[in-house]
């Protein structure tokens, strides 16, 4: 079963890095993903700014309307997580 749902991570991994520019990624995370799933990760791409910036909690939660508990797990994400925030957020910097 794990070795499947690996399989089935590396096909949709692959799939994003198929895309070539930012309509063709729009279009095919908005036929992928529903409104509030798009959100959500918009939201916590966001906070992982802010934190990274080194605003607290509740100037986070005011900006972004995000709970504490997505901050709390995006802040834990960028401390202990798979460096995927770390790796992202330099280059929109750029």
């Amino acid at each position: 079963m794990q070795k499947e749902i690996v399989e089935q991570d590396a096909l949709l991994f692959e799939a994003i890095l198929s895309l070539r520019d930012l309509e063709e990624c729009r279009a095919f995370f908005q036929d992928l993903c529903t409104v509030a799933e798009l959100k959500a990760m918009a939201q916590r791409l966001e906070v992982a700014q802010l934190l990274d910036q080194g605003l607290i909690y509740n100037d986070i939660l005011q900006r972004t309307g995000a709970s504490s508990a997505t901050i709390s797990r995006v802040n834990r994400a960028l401390q202990y997580g798979a460096d995927g925030y770390k790796t992202v957020l330099p280059r929109l910097n750029k």
